[in-house]
């Protein structure tokens, strides 16, 4: 449709708005409307409502007829229904006024529920009021709202004219009730920790940074709760959780947005090996719970999110996947494998980055079924306790699935003298370049010298696993209002 021609209709509209106003109808000084019935209820249960008189509104999706008599598909939170108005049965000056009403504007009505002769459960009108004037044109049916850009920016219109939309937004609600009712049950508490930090700490990647102005100062909005959440392991509380968003400075892709939710948990007296199973029986609570079964399909692909998952190390995984065992190997001999598999070797790499690079690049893609990858380099595992058989290794895991990292853990790091170790081989990697690196956190390690007792510390992705739990190809799919680039016009 051209621009003028839209023009011209939307004036129509704005006249239209304007002649009611001058009746004394004007639709937006209405503040209420007592609602006693739904469309789905309505229809699931025709026979307790057929020949009663009901209230409902909804928005008009659908006119037709002429003459004095319409049928007008409305809808409500629920769905879509029926309405049969007809002239002599709402009034003569009502039904003048119905004649004004566009697709995409809000009405209140009146009347009996009944069957039409072809079997439509509908409402016969006997009173209707204009409660909203919608002053813009709803996609056509056929067409609808298909551009997926356009449906992200514009989700108030994706969730009106593609309602099957809002099932993967109900499904979310459900989901995030799942696992807090999940740890409620087992003694955690839900905790609130600050957005806005003036140390980004407990992940590696990079902030937003904005500035307080009364304070004169660069803060930063959270990458990560986790030290925070630590510091009340310290001070007593032995269970912990905070679910909310986090926000990273990072790429954008079907599986990455800047602000994404995650939640985050804590067990004092607990290790890596216990949130392995709390992963994984928190997955298979929720699949079970909103979907009925633990075994879903993903984009055609089947994927059975049962417990046990697989376990298996980092090294393992390289050896099995890349060929080469990196595990008796000097840093020397590491630099040579690196070269065997087109691995570039920069300044201030160590063997533990080069084993994460060889499982980023020939592992990931194949953890397809729910797999967790044990035992990261410590190089890569800045907060994570070193595994005390092996202390170039830490007892970390990261869970994957449909390749992709849904929820990273370890048995947390207490000792704040290898702590602030880690920390200062953070800050060189942040002179060498790394805008990512861990900050210096003088505060927790202050906490650290206070004392937290062993933890086992989580962090799951909740916008992956509900792409997953919902089977969306994209995390704006599960997202209400993503990250998008604003459209600039010339």
């Amino acid at each position: 449709m051209e621009e003028n021609s839209l023009s011209e209709i939307l004036q129509v509209r704005r006249d239209k708005l304007q002649k009611l106003k001058e009746k004394g109808l004007d639709p937006f000084k209405i503040e209420k409307f007592e609602r006693n019935a739904f469309s789905k209820a309505i229809k699931d249960s025709f026979d307790e409502y057929e020949g009663n008189n009901v209230r409902m509104a909804g928005r008009i999706m659908a006119k037709r007829g002429m003459g004095k008599v319409s049928f007008v598909d409305i809808m409500d939170k629920d769905g879509r229904i029926q309405l049969f108005v007809k002239k002599d049965v709402l009034g003569e000056e009502s039904f003048e006024n119905f004649q004004t009403y566009d697709i995409g504007d809000i009405v209140g009505v009146s009347g009996e529920i009944f069957k039409t002769k072809k079997g439509e459960i509908s409402v016969k009108v006997s009173e209707m009021s204009l409660l909203t004037k919608s002053l813009q044109v709803l996609p056509e049916k056929w067409h609808g709202l298909k551009d997926p850009d356009l449906r992200y920016r514009q989700r108030y219109v994706d969730l009106i004219v593609n309602p099957e939309v809002k099932e993967a937004f109900i499904v979310r609600s459900k989901v995030i009730k799942a696992i807090k009712e999940y740890l409620d049950e087992r003694g955690y508490l839900e905790v609130d920790t600050p957005i806005l930090n003036t140390i980004p700490g407990g992940a590696v990647a990079k902030p937003f940074v904005t500035h307080h102005n009364s304070l004169d100062i660069d803060m930063y909005m959270r990458i990560a709760n986790e030290l925070y959440l630590k510091r009340l392991i310290v001070g007593g509380f032995d269970r912990v959780y905070e679910m909310g968003r986090m926000f990273r400075n990072e790429g954008m892709s079907m599986k990455h947005n800047p602000e994404y939710t995650a939640i985050e948990l804590y067990a004092a007296y607990e290790d890596y090996q216990y949130m392995m199973e709390i992963t994984e029986n928190i997955v298979a609570y929720c699949a079970e719970k909103v979907l009925g079964t633990s075994k879903i399909n993903y984009q055609g692909t089947e994927i059975d999110l049962t417990p046990p998952w697989k376990r298996l190390s980092m090294t393992e995984a390289v050896k099995q996947y890349a060929g080469i065992d990196f595990t008796e190997m000097n840093f020397e001999e590491a630099v040579s494998a690196a070269k065997k598999l087109h691995i570039e070797v920069t300044e201030g790499m160590s063997k533990g980055h080069i084993i994460n690079e060889a499982f980023e690049e020939y592992v990931e893609e194949h953890l397809v079924q729910p797999t967790f990858i044990t035992h990261h380099p410590v190089e890569v595992s800045p907060l994570s306790k070193r595994n005390p058989d092996n202390p170039e290794i830490t007892n970390r895991f990261e869970a994957f699935i449909n390749t992709w990292e849904l929820a990273n853990a370890f048995s947390e790091l207490n000792d704040p003298i290898d702590q602030r170790g880690r920390f200062e081989a953070q800050l060189k990697q942040r002179e060498l370049g790394d805008d990512e690196a861990h900050m210096m956190d003088e505060d927790f390690l202050r906490a650290l010298e206070v004392g937290m007792p062993p933890t086992g510390g989580l962090g799951i992705g909740i916008d992956r696993l509900l792409m997953l739990l919902t089977d969306s190809p994209s995390i704006r799919d599960v997202i209400l209002f993503p990250t998008m680039k604003p459209i600039v016009k010339e």
